[in-house]
């Protein structure tokens, strides 16, 4: 089952009672009738929107997760970033470690571990630009740490970026990070299956869909 998580919500609790979107799709489940427990395959930081998968057979899980294991789950995102990211620049390999100096963080660090994270610049437009990513490796805050490490914070990023210490609010519109697509071959049918979550329309107050395809035009 796939879902298009909205930004602010947890993907499973962290023990402070908050709603989370697995609870959300639960309670979906139990109104339409459907016997069947959810279990997210992959988490998305809580300011992450986008495509968000779960389980609804337990028997299967252990073959998603071994797909996620072995990196056979291809996760896009899109971002906009500050500044102009060198177009030539298609992959940022750095190791990422935990910051000593605040437990909310992630950094770059030579004793972290490694982090590979694939990137194509789609456009640039008013000082930012409009990417796609793709994760080599499955760090927390992966990508966030690595355009911050560049000098090109992710817009709206309150932790890593020039948002530091901020929230989302009117001038602030959150963390402009989406996962909108996901291809995956199915562990049971053998099926390739693809699953787009479609334009962010948070974006649009600096890129516009038809931006997507800005790179393949030159």
């Amino acid at each position: 089952m796939a879902v298009d998580k909205p930004a602010g919500i947890l993907v499973h609790s962290d023990g402070g009672g908050a709603a989370t979107l697995t609870s959300w799709v639960a309670a979906w489940l139990a109104a339409a009738g459907v016997p069947a427990t959810p279990q997210a395959v992959q988490r998305l930081d809580v300011q992450t929107a986008g495509v968000t998968l779960f389980s609804l057979a337990t028997e299967f899980q252990p073959q998603l997760d071994a797909l996620v294991a072995g990196h056979a789950m291809h996760k896009r995102y899109l971002a906009v970033v500050e500044g102009a990211l060198p177009r030539d620049l298609s992959r940022i390999e750095a190791p990422i470690g935990r910051d000593r100096h605040d437990a909310r963080r992630m950094r770059v660090s030579a004793s972290g571990k490694p982090a590979l994270t694939m990137v194509r610049t789609l456009c640039q437009r008013g000082g930012r630009s409009l990417v796609e990513l793709e994760l080599g490796t499955g760090r927390r805050h992966q990508i966030r740490v690595h355009l911050a490490h560049l000098g090109h914070p992710i817009v709206g990023d309150a932790l890593y970026g020039r948002a530091r210490g901020g929230g989302a609010g009117p001038s602030r519109p959150g963390l402009m990070l989406h996962a909108y697509q996901e291809e995956f071959t199915h562990p049971v049918t053998g099926e390739k299956i693809s699953i787009c979550a479609g334009w962010p329309q948070r974006f649009d107050a600096y890129f516009g869909e038809e931006d997507l395809g800005s790179a393949s035009r030159g």
